[in-house]
């Protein structure tokens, strides 16, 4: 901590040194400097002050940070036995998913369903067209709406026997009996079959990846070694004659019970034209939200399948209304202890104001790529930024984990229509990022976002450079269109006569926007034909602090310190990536439209780079060699070896990172692609949803008197006939 605030100073320091020596070269030396060499220069020193502004958010946040960890205190274990003893809260896992892989999925709905909760239930969300467009994707689809199915059946087995132990006890305790030695034999017993049954679930469990074997040993096993130990006290216990109470007895059958008790079921949004059809996780999540605490009736009708409010007593779905709801990616796992710690958190009375805690997600150990593990990298050092910004209130909601209060999410809820029927919304949509533009949204409705300091989720790197192009373009689309929200928030705060903290400010305003102003910067400063007298030593002064705080972080996080010089490789790379999602900003903060939501892939096979991605970088290495050799043959030392630098980490990026062979052929690929384009062949799939709402023409007669016939139809249940003729049989539940 030491240094860290030695680090911002210096940083802070050397910058007005800069300024002096670039007042006195500018206007004191008098040396003919011309009025497109002022405005060259003032642009230059703009770029170098952007550029420390970025430094000094990142040391300023790791700097809180270390301040977070050191306040930090886990709850004991007594704590949560004694919370969830006397207390069931209602949680929802929502799992989002998208055209994945069933292994990936499966792996997440079981980190989900293992959470030490009792009564969870997890739901996968499939968004996957119902009617599949190719084989693949038939395939897909299949195994998707197969996975809770099969999950749930392999947690049915452990859930029924040791339930039934649970319930034994808790009728005995209810007889009053005295409880013997053979009672704590029997408990450890329970306990140790538990961890039997998780162990040999691991052992048996395929291992396609790395992600499975964090799954095996962190997930699995941590849940199976946390029982075996204390099925050994119990026993250790016994030995020595003592007995638990019949309350601390219940409490570990109960434990074991919770572990396997779980609903796992799925939901189609798609498949219903009275819900948003929106291509984004956003509405995904708002369309299952918003049925919460309701039931329907299933109806089938010619414009497609509805869902129309009825009484439970009559409805074909009745959907529960929590007291929080997980978003939690389908690429993504959750530690055993996950839900126990945050919900508890959330429980306490000083927490009675927070909408979101999270543990901002790590990424998972031992990729198999230099690339996966460098851009793992950058995210474990998002991670810590992410926990410092809590120490200044200007955290935000990262989506991948989140547990969110379900009454929070009604203060921030939208009601709009689709044709005649209501679709509510809660999550923001408006860009790609939604998670952070919901975070302003209920932070002017003073609720408050928690990052809890520890590391209890991880999520999927990008393992090809296509696939992380895709995933960092949309992280670096919507932050500016954000941007002017924060005045907003400060508006609201003075209504609510509340003060917002400078630092506040400064860092939210870095997070939504550094990515523009830092990438804009980089690539002027590398390419523009500067004046060598602009590029000083003392530049190395304000940069040194960064990168050594980095390098720093990096070892802290399990990594090398030589890894910096990669990061800064990969940040080269992607400057295209960044520079087109800052424009795409830009275009829809004048327009006033939505943004495009792209899926980051999370398939096994190679993903593609965009020819503009792929292309780029061997631009600038061109661009590059050819001012480094200009700067040699004027002697502009200085400047011919920073750029060189930055040439070589650039080439290094380029043969390591991105791959020479695969980003050629990325290149020759869809340049023939733009030469020669083909037509598909249109198969006319009949009118979808939204054509038919859009015009009623389109609709027979059947639609216009529907409601009659669900009316009809709901007397006909009522009185016992099974269904009304004509309509379609839909399922129950």
């Amino acid at each position: 901590m030491g240094t860290g605030r030695a680090a911002i100073v210096v940083t802070a320091v050397a910058w007005i040194a800069y300024l002096v020596v670039w007042v006195d070269r500018q206007f004191l030396e008098h040396n003919g400097v011309t009025p497109f060499g002022h405005l060259a220069a003032e642009s230059y020193l703009a770029m170098v002050t952007l550029l420390t502004i970025s430094s000094m958010a990142y040391l300023i946040s790791r700097q809180g940070y270390f301040y977070r960890a050191r306040a930090h205190r886990r709850t004991p274990r007594a704590l949560l036995d004694d919370f969830y003893d006397r207390s069931s809260p209602r949680v929802s896992v929502l799992v989002p998913s998208y055209r994945e892989e069933a292994h990936v999925v499966k792996a997440t709905l079981l980190s989900a369903a293992l959470q030490r909760v009792a009564g969870l239930d997890v739901v996968l969300l499939i968004d996957d067209p119902p009617l599949a467009p190719s084989e693949k994707e038939a395939s897909l689809l299949a195994g998707a709406r197969a996975l809770p199915g099969e999950v749930q059946a392999i947690l049915d087995e452990p859930a029924r026997r040791f339930g039934a132990q649970y319930a034994a006890f808790v009728e005995r305790e209810a007889r009053d009996e005295d409880l013997t030695l053979s009672d704590m034999g029997s408990l450890a017993d329970c306990m140790e079959g538990a961890a039997r049954w998780l162990q040999a679930f691991a052992d048996d469990y395929p291992v396609v990846d790395h992600v499975d074997v964090f799954l095996c040993e962190f997930v699995l096993k941590s849940v199976a070694a946390s029982l075996l130990v204390d099925a050994t006290a119990l026993r250790a216990a016994r030995e020595n004659g003592v007995v638990l109470s019949a309350t601390r007895m219940a409490h570990f059958y109960r434990r074991v019970w919770a572990t396997f008790d779980v609903r796992l079921t799925s939901f189609e949004r798609k498949a219903y034209a009275s819900l948003s059809h929106e291509p984004n996780k956003a509405s995904n999540l708002n369309s299952y939200i918003g049925l919460m605490g309701r039931s329907f009736i299933d109806v089938g009708t010619e414009v497609g399948r509805l869902l129309v409010p009825a009484e439970p007593t009559e409805a074909d779905l009745s959907v529960d209304d929590p007291d929080y709801v997980v978003t939690l990616d389908a690429d993504s796992l959750l530690l055993p202890e996950y839900l126990e710690r945050l919900v508890f958190q959330m429980e306490q009375p000083h927490h009675a104001r927070v909408a979101v805690i999270q543990t901002p997600y790590s990424a998972y150990p031992n990729p198999e790529s230099r690339l996966e593990r460098i851009a793992g990298a950058t995210t474990d050092l998002q991670h810590l930024l992410h926990q410092g910004l809590g120490h200044y209130d200007a955290e935000f909601w990262v989506g991948a984990n989140a547990v969110i209060r379900k009454k929070a999410l009604d203060a921030i809820e939208r009601v709009e229509h689709l044709g005649n029927w209501e679709v509510r919304s809660y999550i923001s949509d408006r860009t790609v990022i939604e998670d952070t533009e919901s975070t302003i949204d209920l932070r002017v409705r003073d609720w408050a976002v928690e990052n809890y300091p520890e590391r209890l989720a991880y999520s999927a790197t990008p393992p090809d450079f296509g696939s992380l192009c895709i995933q960092r373009r949309r992280w670096a689309t919507g932050g500016l269109v954000i941007l002017p929200s924060l005045w907003a928030l400060v508006r609201a705060r003075r209504r609510r006569l509340q003060q917002t903290r400078v630092e506040e400010l400064f860092l939210r305003a870095n997070y939504l926007s550094s990515i523009a102003w830092t990438s804009l910067s980089l690539i002027a400063i590398l390419t523009l034909p500067y004046s060598q007298l602009l590029l000083t030593p003392v530049l190395v002064a304000i940069v040194a602090p960064y990168f050594l705080a980095m390098a720093s972080d990096l070892r802290y996080c399990g990594y090398r310190r030589r890894d910096v010089v990669w990061i800064y490789a990969l940040n080269l790379l992607l400057l295209a990536v960044n520079i087109t999602g800052t424009i795409a900003s830009l275009i829809q903060l004048l327009t006033g439209g939505k943004g495009t939501f792209v899926r980051t892939p999370k398939v096994r096979n190679r993903t593609r780079t965009a020819l503009w991605f792929a292309l780029v970088p061997y631009l600038l290495m061109g661009l590059v060699a050819l001012i480094v050799t200009v700067d040699v043959q004027r002697h502009h030392w200085l400047n011919a070896t920073f750029v060189g630098l930055n040439g070589l980490c650039l080439l290094l990026g380029v043969v390591f990172l991105m791959g020479v062979v695969g980003s050629l052929s990325d290149i020759v690929y869809q340049a023939f692609q733009m030469l020669y384009r083909y037509e598909p062949e249109v198969v006319d799939v009949g009118p979808t949803p939204e054509t038919v709402l859009a015009n009623p023409a389109v609709a027979d007669w059947s639609s216009v008197l529907q409601p009659a016939l669900i009316e009809r139809r709901s007397s006909q249940r009522t009185s016992g006939d099974p269904g009304a003729p004509g309509l379609p049989a839909t399922s129950e539940g």
